[in-house]
C-alpha cells in the first residue's frame, strides 16, 4: 500500500472516535445508562442534560501548559521567539494542547512563506496523520486532506503529501475522497525531513493516543444519568401532591372523569359533609445527592481536578498553601504532560530555525522553557525569591525566573536595568571630572 492511501486509511479510521470524544467535550452527548421506556417517557425535554465536565478537564490542564521560551546551548533565543510570536503560537499553542488533550493529537506544519521567514500552522487530527518509522518512531510521512468549496456545497478534496525529499500537492474532484487523486505540484524538501509535528498526549509507547476523556466517560454518563433522574423526580413527585375524597367529579364532553381541582387552584372547595382532603409527602430526593457526590469522588480521583474545580463548596481551601497541596496532583499531571509536549514544541523550534538559516534541524540544541504549573501565592514566592537572591544563592537572571517573568521578560528588564546604569554614569561624570581636576 502506498503512504497516501495508508495516511488517509489512518485519518478515516480514526473519525468515529474523534466525533465521540468532541460531542463530550462539547457536552452535548447522548443520555447513557437509560431505559428505553423512560427514554419515550421524557421524551426531549431533558435530552441536553449534561454536566461538562470533560471541558473542565481539558481547560485546566491546558491553562497551566504554557510556553515561555528557547534556548539554543543554553542561550535564550530572542530570534526563535520573535518568529514564535510572529507566528502567533503564543495564543495557538494552547490550541493545540486543548486538541491534543481531546482527542489525543494535534499536529503543527512548519513551513517557508513568501519571503522565506518560518511559517508555522497548528493543525488537527481530523485532518492530518503521520506514519512513523517502526524503529525509531520518528515521522517518516504524513497528509493533511481538507474539502474544497463551499460548506454547503462542496466541489472537491485537496490533499498535501508531506515526504522527506518533497511535498506534493494533489486534487480529486470527489468529495471526502480516499483515492483517484490527481498530482498538481509537487516541490522538493530542502529541510531533509517531514515538516509535520505531532503533538501526541499519550504516557505509553505502544498503543493509539490517549485522550484526557477516555478515563472520564462512564463517570460523566453515570452522574448524566443520575441528575436526570433527579430531574424527571423532581418533576412527578419532588412537590407534595394533595388528595381528596367524597368530592363529585365533572365529566368533559366525552364522558371522561376531570378533576375539579387543577393544579394552579390554590383552594379546593367542597358542599359534601363526607368530603376529606389531605396531602401526600414529597420525594425524598436526598439519595440522588448521595449518589452525585459518590460520582463527583470518583471523577476527582480520575481527573485530577481538586473539589473547587467542580463546585464542591463544602471543603473550601483555607490558604494559598491548602490551595497548592488541593492542587498537588493536577500540578503533577501538568508537568508530565509538559515533558510529553516539550518534545514536539523542541522539534519544531529546530524547524524553524532550519527554514530561517538553511541549516540542518537535527543538529541544534534547542530546550523549550515552561511556566510554572502550579497555583503560587505571588507574596510567598516573592519574599523567598527576595531572601536567596539577598543571600547570594540565586543570581538576579534565576531569582527573576522563579517569579515567572519569561525569558523575553528577563532580557528587557537587563537591558533596562543596563540602560539605567549607563545613565547614572553618564550623569555622574562630570563630577568625576571636575574632582580629577580639582586634584
Amino acid at each position: 500500500m502506498q503512504p497516501l492511501e495508508q495516511l488517509l486509511a489512518r485519518l478515516d479510521a480514526g473519525a468515529p472516535r474523534r466525533e465521540t470524544l468532541n460531542r463530550y467535550y462539547r457536552g452535548d452527548q447522548p443520555l447513557a445508562f437509560l431505559a428505553p421506556e423512560a427514554r419515550t417517557a421524557i421524551g426531549n425535554r431533558f435530552s441536553r442534560m449534561a454536566v461538562n465536565i470533560p471541558r473542565v478537564a481539558v481547560t485546566a490542564l491546558a491553562e497551566r501548559l504554557r510556553v515561555t521560551g528557547f534556548t539554543i546551548d543554553g542561550q535564550f533565543a530572542s530570534t526563535l521567539w520573535t518568529d514564535w510570536l510572529a507566528n502567533d503560537l503564543d495564543q495557538l499553542a494552547p490550541v493545540a494542547h486543548r486538541e491534543a488533550l481531546t482527542i489525543g493529537e494535534a499536529f503543527v506544519i512548519v513551513w517557508a512563506d513568501a519571503t522565506g521567514r518560518p511559517l508555522v500552522t497548528v493543525e488537527s487530527a481530523e485532518q492530518v496523520a503521520v506514519l512513523r518509522d517502526p524503529a525509531t518512531r520518528a515521522v517518516t510521512a504524513a497528509v493533511k486532506r481538507w474539502t474544497t468549496g463551499p460548506l454547503d456545497a462542496p466541489t472537491g478534496t485537496d490533499a498535501v503529501l508531506y515526504l522527506p525529499d518533497r511535498i506534493d500537492r494533489l486534487h480529486s474532484d470527489a468529495v471526502g475522497a480516499t483515492s483517484g487523486f490527481t498530482l498538481a505540484e509537487s516541490l522538493p524538501n530542502p529541510l531533509g525531513v517531514v515538516p509535520v509535528v505531532p503533538l501526541r498526549n499519550s504516557d505509553r509507547l505502544m498503543g493509539p493516543p490517549a485522550s484526557e476523556l477516555d478515563d472520564l466517560i462512564p463517570l460523566v454518563d453515570a452522574q448524566n444519568k443520575i441528575l436526570s433522574d433527579l430531574m424527571v423526580a423532581s418533576e412527578y413527585a419532588g412537590r407534595p401532591r394533595r388528595w381528596a375524597t367524597g368530592v363529585e367529579l365533572e365529566e368533559d364532553e366525552a364522558g371522561n372523569p376531570v378533576n375539579p381541582y387543577p393544579e394552579n387552584n390554590r383552594m379546593m372547595l367542597s358542599e359534601a359533609p363526607d368530603s376529606r382532603f389531605g396531602q401526600l409527602d414529597a420525594a425524598d430526593l436526598a439519595s440522588y445527592e448521595s449518589a452525585v457526590k459518590v460520582l463527583t469522588s470518583q471523577i476527582m480521583a480520575v481527573s485530577a481536578l481538586p473539589e473547587h474545580y467542580i463546585g464542591v463548596l463544602s471543603n473550601q481551601p483555607a490558604s494559598a498553601d491548602a490551595l497548592r497541596a488541593a492542587e498537588a496532583s493536577l500540578t503533577a499531571r501538568a508537568e508530565a504532560r509538559q515533558a510529553t509536549f516539550g518534545r514536539s514544541w523542541e522539534q519544531v523550534a529546530r524547524l524553524m530555525h532550519a527554514v530561517r538559516t538553511g541549516t540542518d534541524p537535527a543538529a541544534l540544541d534547542v530546550r523549550v522553557s515552561w511556566a510554572d504549573p502550579s497555583t503560587r501565592s505571588v507574596a510567598q514566592e516573592a519574599d523567598a525569591v527576595v531572601k536567596l537572591y539577598t543571600a547570594g544563592l540565586l543570581p538576579s537572571t534565576y531569582a527573576l525566573a522563579r517569579l515567572g517573568y519569561s525569558t523575553d521578560e528577563i532580557e528587557a528588564i537587563r537591558q533596562a536595568r543596563r540602560a539605567e546604569a549607563l545613565d547614572q554614569l553618564a550623569t555622574s561624570l562630570p563630577d568625576l571630572l571636575n574632582r580629577g581636576t580639582n586634584a
